[in-house]
């Protein structure tokens, strides 16, 4: 049965990561362009797709190996698999966040070692270490939402979304590489980045979920309230929720303190206000800006 909360989780995780990593493609291929070495760029392409390749067998191998443990084992693995993947978006948003505005400078630099170390195979490599850490970050996130919603099913809908993810942010990669001025990338990267903490805090009560229900979790297991008969998580918006959020009709008391606290906090944090910048908006946008210019400069 298609689950479509399982594909709008898969889709905007494979989306807002995507263009991550469209993006350092983008500054990359910018860069040689404006640089007068735009016949290397088949060799940063390489590189990427090499990265994509290696992650999407991560991701599947650790799909397939928590399919096939036995109880309590898959158990374990899926909620480990999931709070690790709550702790790499989270680490990720706000890594993004503190380290965007010299992003494009350091990739600049690495571009420039690369050609005076040799060229083709040093930006092969570039290109791929630059891509790798966005690629396993989205496997595993991935791997942890098809992990959430395995037993309905909703694993392929995951899958699904994610692809078509993944192709539009290669999308909107090529339209920052030729200078299109009418994406607003900052508010992309706010909203989506919302959107993700709200995903991250349902595989982080799912995990715990998980861990109660074997044993390994027994404090405050108590179901805090009963919701079935308004709104059962098993069928319509109900199951759409759970599957992009994590939400249950009847939470155990420490599940639905984690996914509060978690969602407060986070949200908090990734909201406020750079110390270092006046700027309120994330600063994500900032490592692309010089893309467009640098187009602009090699095609005049």
């Amino acid at each position: 049965m298609f689950d479509p909360g399982a594909f709008f989780g898969g889709f905007i995780t494979g989306l807002r990561e995507g263009v991550e990593a469209a993006l350092i493609v983008a500054i990359i291929a910018g860069y040689l362009a404006r640089t007068g070495e735009a016949r290397r760029i088949p060799t940063v392409l390489l590189g990427a797709a090499a990265a994509v390749v290696v992650s999407v067998l991560l991701g599947a191998g650790i799909f397939l190996l928590v399919g096939e443990l036995a109880e309590p084992w898959e158990q374990i693995i899926e909620a480990v698999t999931m709070l690790l993947a709550a702790g790499i978006v989270t680490w990720m948003l706000f890594w993004m966040k503190r380290q965007s505005r010299g992003m494009a400078r350091d990739l600049h630099a690495r571009v420039d070692r690369a050609l005076d170390q040799g060229g083709m195979l040093g930006l092969t490599i570039l290109a791929f270490t630059a891509v790798i850490r966005e690629g396993i970050e989205t496997a595993v996130f991935l791997m942890g939402q098809a992990s959430a919603v395995r037993d309905s099913g909703g694993a392929g809908g995951v899958l699904l979304g994610a692809i078509l993810g993944l192709g539009a942010a290669v999308v909107v990669g090529y339209a920052v590489y030729v200078g299109s001025r009418r994406i607003d990338l900052r508010t992309f990267f706010r909203v989506s980045g919302v959107l993700l903490v709200f995903i991250a805090a349902g595989l982080l009560s799912r995990a715990v979920h998980e861990l109660a229900e074997i044993g390994v979790i027994t404090i405050a297991t108590q179901q805090a309230y009963d919701l079935t008969s308004i709104l059962p998580h098993s069928e319509g918006v109900g199951m759409f929720l759970r599957a992009m959020f994590g939400y249950s009709a009847t939470p155990e008391v420490i599940t639905l303190a984690v996914w509060v606290t978690y969602v407060v906090v986070v949200l908090w944090l990734y909201l406020r206000p750079d110390r270092s910048s006046p700027v309120a908006a994330p600063s994500d946008v900032a490592a692309v800006e010089s893309v467009a210019p640098d187009r602009a400069a090699a095609t005049s």
